[in-house]
């Protein structure tokens, strides 16, 4: 507006003057100006967007409702500046690009890249057998259950070239958990950064075979101006971190942070774009931490890793079975061992069961590590198929140990623990049991038995119950193999 009063009065002048030049270059030289600084403006106006928190979903306008997730007030508005993107170093390193080029299926290299060992054998099982160069690996789990005292374990015990790099802590700290955990080694550097661009200028010097990040929602790029754990800056840091591991074949960890509802915080598409998502579980009342792998581009999702959690660190412990089977001198009603399988990997864990008298009236149905419908399923078919009457008692189960179990193959153990307390009898401790339980009362069949009979003949059980309708040779093992096909069949044998 002071723009058009001067070249109002400017053109006021040039009638008084009757100088037609004078205004036709005033005229000039103010649209000119008005134009530059419509240029300057338009450049610093501030871009804005608005990012669903949850699933990650843009938006041009708030709305209250995200028709993606169909969550509700979940969309916020986010800072989103564009700037010209070099890549992830500088550009006098930067090598030629190479541009891919089609290739027939016969012509594909198909042999097994190497992988790099970490020296954790629960960490590498559940990879599949290491860390595969150029892959981003994501780390979740609840605050305080040993993410980070996890990752810098390993780090310290690398023998290759390790980059730890923490916004969370600073390095005297870091220094103190690594006195904890007593690891020596000069392999590892420790580096307190949150800007990917200064992250990345060490990268450079120091050169690292793998690169560590905690976390990965503390981390913010220059070419976005949002706060730090915000969805666009997640996925504008992840997509440099992708960027600088696919192109030096450099493995990546990233720690990430969950929400209340247990997902890993951020947009779910930053699941989709790493190769490998771990989650690190386990309850604090608990010395025991499980590691399960969620997603596995290089190996399988049904590996387990099991540590336990000591004043130096986190213990491997290569043999689940015997933590996971309480000890007790005397034998008590309403326990029971189940052979399970996570993955390839056969455990015996035990089943405790607690039935007694409903004083309330309406009988109460209460699990711990086992699905509470199954459950349910299953004190039908005692009632049904059995003649039990348990529709008037209370029962409660639990998985000892603290771990979560969804092994159908356990329903047989959870039948007998159930039995066992609702009659007030002992299952003899030298039992186990390897078998699903259908609607009909029938025993069924499960997959991989021999695997589970030999680790029960291991561990020193005498019997173990399983289908008859497995196709197996009961006289080659030195453990009694039982077989039944009937609920009816094992209250008869344990119970009489």
């Amino acid at each position: 507006m002071q723009f058009l009063r001067e070249f109002d009065d400017l053109r006021h002048l040039s009638f008084l003057t009757n100088t037609s030049y004078l205004f036709t270059l005033s005229k000039t030289v103010f649209l000119h100006s008005i134009q530059k600084q419509h240029k300057k403006t338009m450049a610093t106006k501030t871009k804005t967007t608005f990012f669903c928190q949850n699933c990650g979903s843009q938006y041009a306008k708030w709305q209250g409702q995200c028709t993606a997730c169909k969550e509700w007030n979940t969309i916020a508005e986010e800072v989103v500046q564009k700037a010209e993107k070099v890549a992830w170093k500088t550009e006098e390193h930067t090598p030629a690009k190479r541009v891919a080029k089609p290739l027939k299926v016969s012509q594909i290299d198909t042999s097994e890249e190497a992988r790099y060992k970490t020296n954790d054998g629960e960490l590498d099982r559940v990879l599949g057998g290491g860390l595969v160069p150029g892959s981003l690996t994501l780390l979740g789990g609840e605050p305080g259950i040993g993410k980070s005292t996890l990752l810098l374990q390993i780090s310290l015990r690398l023998p290759f070239k390790t980059l730890y790099v923490s916004g969370e802590e600073s390095q005297k700290q870091i220094k103190m958990r690594a006195e904890r955990i007593s690891a020596k080694t000069d392999n590892c550097y420790i580096l307190t950064e949150t800007k990917t661009q200064n992250i990345f200028r060490q990268v450079e010097s120091i050169a690292p075979d793998i690169v560590i990040i905690d976390s990965i929602q503390t981390l913010h790029s220059d070419y976005i101006e949002s706060s730090p754990g915000s969805i666009s800056q997640i996925r504008e840091c992840t997509t440099e971190l992708i960027k600088f591991a696919k192109e030096t074949a450099t493995p990546v960890l990233l720690i990430g942070h969950i929400t209340k509802d247990g997902n890993i915080a951020g947009p779910k598409i930053l699941e989709h774009m790493v190769d490998t998502v771990l989650q690190f579980e386990g309850d604090r009342n608990h010395v025991y931490r499980i590691l399960r792998s969620l997603k596995n581009r290089f190996g399988s999702t049904a590996e387990l890793g099991i540590y336990e959690m000591q004043g130096s660190g986190l213990r491997e412990v290569s043999n689940p079975s015997e933590i996971l089977i309480s000890k007790k001198d005397e034998e008590l009603s309403g326990t029971a061992i189940a052979s399970t399988m996570e993955g390839m990997r056969p455990l015996m864990i035990e089943i405790q069961a607690l039935v007694s008298t409903a004083v309330y009236g309406t009988p109460q149905r209460s699990t711990t590590g086992y699905n509470a419908k199954r459950m349910n399923m299953l004190l039908a078919v005692l009632e049904k198929r059995a003649g039990f009457r348990l529709g008037a008692k209370d029962v409660f189960l639990n998985v000892t140990g603290g771990i979560s179990v969804d092994d159908p193959a356990i329903d047989l153990t959870v039948v007998s623990a159930i039995l066992s307390s609702n009659e007030d009898i002992a299952v003899p401790k030298e039992f186990c049991f390897a078998a699903e339980v259908g609607l009909a009362g029938e025993i069924r069949p499960v997959n991989r038995v021999e695997q589970r009979i030999l680790e029960a003949e291991k561990l020193g059980f005498s019997t173990i119950f399983v289908s008859k309708y497995n196709k197996i040779t009961p006289k080659k093992y030195q453990i009694k193999v039982q077989l039944v096909a009937k609920v009816e069949d094992v209250v008869e044998y344990l119970f009489g």
